[in-house]
């Protein structure tokens, strides 16, 4: 039985005493200490039947390292676990996904069957996966440049194509003609890169992968970058600026400056049920492989 645990979410649905109720309850008939982010724990005191059993909070990366918890439980959908990575950095506490949204890819617990299984998480029966993070490096406004999902160089306040110069390792890779180019973790690659033409990887890998945005090239293809490299972009525009994206925010960038990409030194980790399939979210999420002929099987 884990002894702590976070609460965190990004919004608050009407149905939100059906799921979470059950949950508080257990977690304080079990005498499981937990703290909830500050302004979530706002947004639940408005539920009468939820506002008893929430007391303690955290507002940041350094009240998680002091508490040290066991499991990092997110309400919400894909995004919600993107933004809590800020709070987990390096510490590895295992993030739970609960889907209060639609799609729910990375967060694969659905509101309804959570309140099913909330116990058995209490109880340390899952799985977990550990996930490659992104680094930025020369843009040292960005106060966390990390990213799980990717990272990508877009163009800003124009219709014109921008182009991208990459080079791997100081060895010209190639001048992308572009409204954009994305460098994806295999965590990513079912998102962004995937609606760009780019390949699915699964969790496993460590590899990267850079898929152009509407490249003005036939001959220009997404391509797998090994973990260890360092890759260089420079940004040529008619504008002097584009935008830079880390999973879900945002930054203007001057053309000017260059920017590094590498691998980050730490991971993150997913913790799921214990039959939870990545194969078979592909198939019933993303709809993959799916076939009329494939019916019956």
């Amino acid at each position: 039985m884990v002894q702590k645990i976070v609460i965190y979410g990004s919004r608050v649905t009407e149905d939100a005493p059906e799921y979470l109720l059950g949950f508080l309850q257990n977690v304080t008939s079990l005498s499981i200490e937990f703290l909830v982010e500050e302004e979530f724990n706002k947004k639940l005191q408005s539920f009468p039947s939820l506002a008893p059993f929430l007391g303690k909070t955290f507002s940041s990366y350094h009240d998680i390292k002091e508490f040290q918890p066991e499991l990092f439980f997110t309400f919400g959908g894909d995004g919600t676990i993107l933004s809590a990575i800020s709070y987990v950095k390096e510490l590895e506490i295992p993030i739970v996904g609960i889907n209060t949204g639609r799609l729910g890819f990375l967060a694969t617990i659905h509101k309804k069957q959570f309140q099913l299984t909330s116990k058995e998480l209490l109880e340390k029966k899952f799985v977990t996966s550990k996930r490659s993070v992104i680094e930025v490096k020369n843009i040292p406004e960005i106060e966390f440049p990390y990213a799980l999902n990717d990272v990508s160089v877009i163009r800003k306040e124009t219709t014109s194509m921008i182009t991208i110069d990459a080079n791997i390792n100081d060895e010209f890779l190639a001048s992308f003609w572009a409204d954009g180019l994305i460098v994806s973790t295999p965590t990513g690659s079912t998102a962004y890169s995937l609606s760009c033409g780019g390949p699915i990887i699964t969790p496993g890998n460590t590899n990267f992968v850079l898929t152009p945005v509407a490249p003005h090239n036939l001959n220009v293809r997404p391509i797998l970058l090994e973990s260890n490299c360092e890759l260089r972009l420079h940004v040529q525009s008619r504008v002097s600026h584009y935008s830079l994206t880390l999973d879900s925010r945002m930054y203007s960038i001057h053309t000017d400056r260059e920017i590094t990409i590498t691998k980050a030194n730490f991971s993150i980790t997913l913790a799921f049920l214990e039959q939870f399939s990545f194969y078979e979210t592909l198939r019933e999420k993303l709809l993959w492989g799916n076939d009329f002929r494939n019916i019956s099987k």
